[in-house]
């Protein structure tokens, strides 16, 4: 029998220096892949907006459309770990909706922990669902949700932020983080994060010297080819092989050739 992932299989892969696998996904079957292949973590992020959505970017995303969207992908990966994305004004409007809504996601979508974007900002909220019994998931470098404020994707943590940034870190490991995500960050900050704190460092483009990665299912797989940041891998030419099929399932339909006696009932 496979065993659950938990907070303390994640904590120990830390403390051994095993590294930590997440991908960020959205439906059951590619949660499914990612339980058979033995994804330690699932993220099912707001990026759904733009990868499964095909909007501008994260804004838009709804609570309900997270809480429906981790509940197929719990019901994928049933011993994964899975963190469900707070979704922009979700939690922004006050420490008490924040609460409300955090509690919402938990319940109704069966995800293990929540995640928040920010850092100062964000400590309140954190500290009192880790105090009620959430699990928060952080997230610092470049933070989707405030890309009206960025302009666009950019590399955080350069200069006079690195500092701030660590420091933010380690304030939202005390307020009772158990993990956190790093995006868009220089490597060497990225590495001082991760060997400032006891809580497991997942990087999204923060190089390899944190304890752990996370990529989306569509870009790992190459099923996205409009846009490839530099820290995207694509182990698979998706999109490619996807488009033959459907050329080819056409093309049989087209001909007559499809369904055959094999594919037919008598």
């Amino acid at each position: 029998m496979v065993k659950k992932i938990t907070v303390r299989t994640l904590f120990r892969k830390k403390k051994e220096g095993k590294k930590i696998t997440m991908v960020s996904t959205y439906d059951y079957l590619s949660a499914k892949f990612c339980e058979e292949v033995g994804i330690d973590t699932i993220l099912v992020g707001d990026s759904l907006g733009m990868v499964f959505k095909g909007e501008e970017n994260t804004l838009n995303v709804s609570l309900e459309e997270i809480i429906y969207h981790t509940k197929a992908v719990r019901r994928g990966a049933p011993t994964r770990f899975v963190i469900a994305d707070m979704p922009f004004g979700s939690y922004q409007i006050s420490k008490e909706k924040a609460v409300e809504n955090a509690i919402r996601v938990i319940k109704e979508s069966g995800a293990d922990a929540v995640k928040l974007e920010g850092g100062e900002e964000v400590l309140p909220i954190v500290e009192h669902l880790s105090t009620i019994g959430i699990a928060v998931v952080g997230h610092l470098g470049f933070t989707p949700q405030k890309i009206k404020l960025f302009g666009s994707a950019k590399v955080v943590g350069r200069n006079s932020e690195r500092i701030r940034l660590v420091e933010e870190a380690k304030k939202l490991e005390k307020a009772g983080a158990i993990m956190l995500v790093l995006e868009a960050t220089p490597k060497d900050v990225a590495k001082e994060v991760a060997e400032s704190l006891k809580i497991p460092v997942i990087g999204i483009g923060a190089g390899s010297e944190v304890d752990g990665q996370v990529l989306v299912f569509h870009d790992l797989v190459g099923l996205v080819e409009d846009i490839k940041p530099k820290f995207v891998k694509r182990f698979l030419n998706g999109s490619k092989l996807f488009k033959e099929a459907l050329k080819q399932y056409k093309e049989e339909v087209e001909k007559g050739i499809f369904p055959s006696e094999e594919h037919t009932y008598e």
